[in-house]
């Protein structure tokens, strides 16, 4: 995280929701948790935030199969709880509600009827390791990420590209732990988080469909890594940080300009930018979401 002639600007949280008590689990343990927990139960762990038009955020639980609409009141209502691990969820330009599950591929949610469908769950008859987060191009196509247990120890984490015509694009396969992910505002290059790497990858898009001079981007510290990204107007990139308790705000240029920290745990997974403008957070280990203005960067 370098900065050039200035330190970082530090901006301020607060909590906006929290997941209710009723809809917490406490003690329970649940196949998830005991992989990527540590075995310690959790009473919920949200990501996947995302907008819908009419102003409501979307999160996904995952551990408890999940997923919950939060209203411009802060109401929280649950759409679905099915079998599988939601841990990506993005609002396509149409509308359509997509979602990365960790257990069952690349899935849609029907929200009025409170369902899901597998859009892709396998390829070439063989499962996904662990899909974790996705993008929707304006083109409709989808990129996704599947992490699965990858690491500097298992660099085999895979980026791919479901195209709107329904061919699926292998871009990235050497991956330790591909995780969020967008696009810049040209569409030209893919931003990727790549958590146990502890660094944000950018990927030229080529026109023949691959991809080269793969580099990294930016590099971080701590005891987990880079989580969920977005993009403001400006072509800034916005770093969840899954151990350190910020947000990082990032130039194009790749300088640090700005860190927002939390005001609650140190679990900062995903990001999503408001109707408003203001920047969500989801805070895992306390359920929260949190808010920020950003309007001063």
């Amino acid at each position: 995280m370098m900065y050039l002639d200035g330190p970082p600007q530090v901006i301020e949280t607060r909590v906006w929701a929290t997941m209710p008590a009723e809809f917490r689990r406490p003690g329970v343990r649940s196949d998830w948790a005991d992989a990527n927990r540590g075995g310690k139960p959790v009473d919920c762990f949200i990501e996947g935030p995302s907008f819908d038009a009419s102003g409501n955020l979307y999160v996904v639980d995952i551990p408890f199969g999940r997923i919950f609409r939060i209203a411009t009141d802060g109401a929280w209502s649950l759409i679905i709880e099915y079998d599988g691990w939601p841990n990506g969820l993005k609002i396509a330009p149409d509308g359509r509600i997509l979602v990365a599950d960790y257990m069952n591929g690349l899935m849609e949610l029907d929200a009025r009827r409170g369902t899901v469908r597998t859009l892709l769950g396998h390829r070439i008859s063989e499962s996904f390791k662990g899909c974790n987060d996705l993008h929707v191009s304006s083109t409709g196509d989808i990129y996704f990420t599947d992490q699965g247990q990858t690491g500097l120890h298992d660099p085999t984490g895979r980026v791919f590209r479901l195209r709107a015509n329904g061919q699926l694009d292998c871009l990235i396969s050497n991956g330790p732990s591909p995780n969020g992910l967008v696009l810049d505002l040209h569409e030209t290059a893919l931003f990727v988080a790549m958590t146990r790497d502890n660094s944000v990858w950018r990927v030229p898009l080529v026109r023949d469909g691959g991809v080269a001079k793969v580099g990294r981007f930016s590099v971080f510290f701590g005891i987990s890594g880079p989580d969920g990204l977005t993009m403001d107007a400006n072509g800034r990139l916005f770093v969840a940080h899954a151990s350190l308790g910020h947000v990082f705000v990032l130039a194009p240029n790749g300088e640090c300009i700005a860190r927002v920290k939390s005001c609650a745990g140190q679990t900062c997974t995903n990001v999503a930018l408001g109707p408003n403008g203001a920047l969500f957070t989801t805070e895992s280990s306390t359920g929260s979401i949190l808010i920020a203005d950003t309007s001063g960067l």
